[in-house]
């Protein structure tokens, strides 16, 4: 997957299930589909909308107490709008379930028993959600039909090999 500072990659079910190869031989998750899922959980932690594990001792009793946006910086409510944008696009049936695999790192098994849900059948609509989010993304298109993204900052290099008139 990705091997970003921050995340260990065994803690969350998607590495089990984008390494899990199919009958075929293909994986179960397509690698659209996995970024899709570990971008919703990136801007999920950047919103700060993980729970608090410990107490929080920043806030006195004393204090003013302030709460809400006003205690989060821009980074993090720009986050929490991609989060919101990423939601409503899977939409509501299956947003839950993509929060719960993806952000809250819970196992399907523990999904299917909390919702009282057939066996293996939240994989099957995990995979339809993370799917949609990977088309929300854009993570579906192949690289050469992709518009207006840059991709690098530097002038590209002519046929002799010589930078683009720079030094």
């Amino acid at each position: 997957m990705s091997g970003r500072p921050g995340f260990n990659e065994e803690e969350t079910p998607l590495t089990r299930l984008a390494t899990r190869r199919g009958r075929g031989g293909e994986p179960f998750l397509s690698a659209g589909e996995a970024m899709a899922g570990e971008r919703i959980r990136a801007d999920f932690t950047r919103a700060q909308m993980t729970p608090s594990i410990g107490q929080r001792w920043d806030a006195m009793p004393r204090a003013p107490r302030h709460g809400g946006s006003l205690d989060l910086s821009d980074t993090a409510i720009d986050a929490k709008r991609r989060v919101s944008e990423a939601c409503t696009a899977i939409g509501p049936e299956l947003s839950g379930l993509v929060l719960d695999v993806c952000c809250f790192l819970k196992g399907l098994e523990t999904v299917e028993r909390e919702r009282q849900w057939p066996a293996r059948s939240a994989k099957l609509l995990l995979k339809t959600g993370l799917a949609i989010l990977a088309r929300h993304y854009g993570f579906d298109r192949d690289d050469a039909n992709r518009e207006g993204r840059i991709r690098r900052w530097r002038a590209p290099k002519d046929e002799a090999g010589e930078d683009g008139g720079r030094d």
